[in-house]
């Protein structure tokens, strides 16, 4: 049975989480600040963290910080409307998805069940010169992509955007992360560049560009990969 650790300082919250994914099958541990969570997470080793950003003393981002240099377990951020900035800082230091509050306690199961299911497939995944994902394939070596049958042609920076992507579908990525996996380094000031690679990677790739398939954007935040 896997583990889940739900951190947040309003009971109703962590109550209405605990019902829900023990109804789900999960084991559920709660607590309500950032130091018992650390506490627990060294203690319990959950598989996944739902972790409010707004707690008090030992702030979200903190507890983020330190899981991170600790583990790699998979976090779900709760975030208040408003706090975009602190959405985009806490993906970039490794959170895996994140709820805007007030959330669907059958939408936190469902993107529990996501998080897990991405985590296990990059847990036990080899190797690949080939990716496929949907009925999209990525010939990584010869940097060739097809869509079914249909060869699209990309340049190199489109390709290893679009690669990037692909290799963990569902994942949301900042823009500075995607150019963060490109470049090996992030600068601000190319973040604009990315819409535009997407933009030329989508009238290539999507049957419809307008109403994308494959590389959906998270408003707000950046870009993820279909994974449904």
């Amino acid at each position: 049975m896997k583990t889940i650790l739900v951190v947040d300082d309003e009971a109703r919250i962590t109550q209405l989480a605990r019902d829900y994914l023990e109804h789900a099958g999960y084991r559920v541990l709660t607590t309500g600040d950032g130091q018992a969570a650390l506490a627990a997470a060294r203690a319990a080793k959950p598989d996944l963290v739902v972790l409010d950003l707004g707690l008090p003393g030992l702030d979200g981002l903190d507890v983020t910080r330190s899981l991170r240099r600790e583990s790699v377990v998979p976090i779900i951020m709760l975030t208040a409307r408003g706090e975009e900035s602190d959405k985009l800082v806490g993906l970039e230091l490794g959170a895996d998805d994140y709820m805007v509050k007030p959330f669907s306690p059958k939408e936190l199961v469902a993107r529990v069940r996501a998080v897990l299911r991405r985590a296990e497939a990059a847990r036990t995944a080899q190797p690949a010169d080939v990716l496929r994902v949907l009925d999209v394939t990525l010939d990584l070596p010869r940097m060739k992509v097809h869509v079914g049958d249909r060869a699209v042609d990309l340049t190199p920076t489109e390709f290893q955007i679009l690669a990037a992507l692909a290799a963990q579908p569902g994942r949301i990525f900042t823009r500075a992360q995607i150019l963060d996996a490109v470049r090996g380094v992030a600068f601000e000031s190319y973040e604009r560049a990315i819409d535009a690679h997407i933009k030329n990677i989508r009238r290539k790739l999507e049957p419809d560009p307008r109403r994308p398939r494959y590389v959906l954007t998270v408003y707000g935040v950046g870009y993820k990969f279909s994974d449904e």
